[in-house]
């Protein structure tokens, strides 16, 4: 899937003319003509005090009383009355902005209560409210003095076009600055310069209304949250460029050396059986084929430590009953009613985090027991580890819980911890939600060795 191109880059493309990019615009451009009407002329009359001030001061005059008390009232309206009429108008200018902007545009604004006048002062409190408002003075103010010159610019080139047309009449003569036209000989240049400024019109136009849109995006959006969430996205890239690489170092590690290596076993085995106990050659190939074989075991751990099988077919259950089962403490695994399977990726950190949390519980804890829970809080995969120890639990005192807040970060989530001194310590990883799945039964198994 690619990303939408903004705008004013798909102007600079040489196959804009080519692309939908001028019909958007058009559509763009003269839906805003209805909407930018009226917000131009309440402008206009606050303008218009201010207007008249200016001009008595060039003239080198002060402005009257009536004048400054209408700059006043103006001035007043447009501040305290104005937010009112710019957030509702900013929310139809970011849904309008779909028209020539596929991108999203979130609102700044954070959520209001329904009391009105709560809502009130919270949008008059908000930096979001002026921008907005600043916004409908540009949408007043600016916008129809670009849409007249550029309208102006049309009429011109409609009438260089057409001009052969009318002075072939006879009936006028046609004046281009400093030259006048007489006939149609003499009004072709004219024809043919206005048919080559098309295309620049055309250019223009796409312009016009990628510069509107590039300041209702800058004006109208949440710029910090947008530049939070591309973040996010390029970490959330990085993560599954090294899952992607975990996954084939599990897959060559499996289909590769374990299997050589379980050759190399088997082969020893033989060679073990073909040599008499009393040769001298017995006691080295007996402790060769053990160290092969317990070099199996850790390989296998190695390989499981990576992306358990269990996870891949069965799911986060499955996986965290097996891990509680190889577990040297009791570990009880509980389900939450109604967990459905989350992404691949949400389902790896979660047990990345169990395996981690409880691997800490076996070192420094001093346990008895632990408890895992895996439920879901709305749209947040929940898992708890829960142990009876000692107690103490500080990152800073390097008991692995810096690196698993990392990672757990590195997927959007979030690590919590308390651990008083005495115990017992409650881990608690909250999770992004992204993609539901098959709902997993809700069971209760105690796992020990």
């Amino acid at each position: 899937m690619t990303t939408p191109e903004a705008p004013l880059r798909a102007v600079l493309n040489r196959r804009y003319l080519a692309s939908a990019g001028p019909w958007r615009a058009l559509v763009y451009v003269l839906t805003t003509l209805p909407i930018a009407a009226p917000v131009s002329a309440a402008m206009a009359v606050l303008v218009l005090p201010w207007l008249a001030a200016l001009s008595r001061l060039i003239d080198g005059n002060l402005p009257t009383r009536t004048v400054f008390i209408l700059m006043t009232v103006s001035l007043l309206l447009f501040t305290g009355l104005g937010p009112l009429a710019a957030v509702p108008l900013a929310m139809i200018e970011r849904a309008r902005l779909a028209l020539i902007d596929p991108r999203p545009l979130p609102s700044a604004h954070a959520p209001a209560p329904q009391d009105p006048f709560r809502w009130v002062r919270t949008r008059y409190a908000e930096t979001a409210t002026w921008r907005e408002l600043l916004y409908a003075a540009f949408l007043g103010l600016i916008v129809p003095a670009v849409y007249g010159t550029y309208a102006l610019l049309v009429l011109f080139d409609v009438a260089f076009v057409l001009s052969p047309f009318f002075a072939s009449t006879g009936t006028a003569t046609w004046t281009f600055g400093a030259f006048t036209v007489h006939s149609a000989a003499e009004a072709t240049p004219f024809a043919i310069l206005g048919v080559l400024f098309a295309p620049v019109l055309a250019y223009l136009f796409g312009l016009i209304g990628a510069g509107q849109a590039a300041t209702a995006r800058a004006l109208l959006g949440d710029r910090t949250g947008i530049a939070l969430r591309e973040v996010a996205q390029s970490r959330a890239r990085l993560v599954d460029a090294f899952d992607l690489e975990r996954r084939r170092i599990e897959r060559d590690l499996h289909d590769g050396a374990q299997h050589r290596l379980t050759s190399l076993t088997l082969q020893l085995g033989m060679a073990r059986l073909d040599v008499p106990e009393d040769s001298p050659a017995a006691g080295p190939l007996g402790q060769a084929h053990d160290q092969a074989k317990d070099l199996m075991v850790v390989l296998r751990d190695l390989i499981y430590g990576i992306r358990p099988q269990e996870l891949t077919d069965l799911g986060l259950p499955a996986a965290l009953r097996e891990l509680a089962g190889r577990s040297p403490l009791p570990v009880a695994v509980t389900v939450a009613d109604g967990v459905p399977r989350p992404a691949e990726q949400i389902e790896g950190t979660a047990y990345f985090a169990a395996s981690e949390a409880l691997a800490n519980v076996v070192k420094h804890s001093g346990a008895t027991r632990a408890d895992i829970l895996l439920a879901r809080a709305g749209d947040v995969l929940v898992v708890e580890i829960r142990d009876d120890g000692q107690g103490g639990a500080d990152p800073a005192r390097g008991t692995g819980l810096t690196g698993l807040a990392d990672r757990v970060a590195a997927v959007g989530g979030r690590l919590l911890v308390s651990s008083p001194a005495g115990g017992p310590t409650l881990l608690r990883v909250e999770l992004p939600w992204r993609s539901p799945g098959l709902v997993l039964p809700a069971a209760t198994t105690p796992g020990q060795a």
